[in-house]
């Protein structure tokens, strides 16, 4: 007798397995299910693809963590 599987749920595939990376106007990045709207105050980076994918391209171009106007106000104390 075969034991029936559950299917694994992931959370991060709401609508599928393609992401775009948005960005608020604070330089933060987020992922955003690819078929959905973005969201008030973020715009769409250009770039889309698979979980590991967008990851992948947020921790290559999201090098300073600070929130823009942190680094400005730091900027500004030099």
């Amino acid at each position: 007798m075969t034991t029936p599987t559950t299917p694994t749920l992931n959370a991060y595939t709401i609508d599928g397995d393609l992401f775009k990376v948005i960005k608020n106007a604070e330089n933060q990045y987020s992922l955003w299910p690819e078929k959905k709207a973005t969201p008030a105050g973020w715009t769409d980076t250009g770039f889309s693809g698979s979980k590991t994918e967008a990851t992948d391209y947020v921790d290559r171009e999201w090098t300073d963590m600070r929130p823009l106007s942190l680094q400005k106000a730091m900027a500004a104390n030099k």
